[in-house]
């Protein structure tokens, strides 16, 4: 029994390990689901709708590190730290939801943790991608 104890306790903190470490690729996670359902639903198969759908969650990733990487204007890095944030948000509100479902009997309780799980999701994804720094100008860069 203490081993089975033990062993959910371990369980829950890989996978709130998991959510922390991953948070930053929900939107890409999404995009690429989208696109993979539409592509299974206009005729391309299984295969043919993984491949586009792994593409696509590619292509959000590259062009949204890309962005960010390269975008000056603080509104601009804003905008993308938030469009990247969000999903995660929502994926850290489901999960944490899904946890204290099964761990406390009061959705009042549920909801408190499950917001609370958002919004910690939401900033731990908010400064990973915050965490990287502008391009700098080619000068700049030869001289740093």
């Amino acid at each position: 029994m203490v081993l089975g104890i033990l062993l959910s306790i371990t369980a829950i903190g890989v996978v709130c390990w998991l959510l922390f470490t991953l948070a930053i690729y929900a939107l890409p996670f999404f995009a690429g689901i989208t696109v993979g359902t539409w592509a299974y639903g206009t005729g391309a198969g299984w295969p043919g709708s993984v491949i586009i759908g792994l593409l696509a969650a590619g292509l959000m990733l590259g062009v949204g590190q890309f962005l960010f990487a390269f975008a000056r204007p603080v509104w601009l890095r804003l905008t993308i730290g938030f469009v990247f944030a969000a999903p995660a948000a929502v994926a850290g509100y489901h999960a944490v939801h899904g946890i204290a479902k099964h761990a406390m009997p009061s959705e009042t309780w549920q909801f408190i943790f499950s917001v609370v799980g958002a919004i910690a999701i939401g900033a731990t994804a908010w400064i990973r991608i915050a965490g990287a720094e502008p391009a700098r100008s080619g000068q700049n860069f030869v001289r740093g």
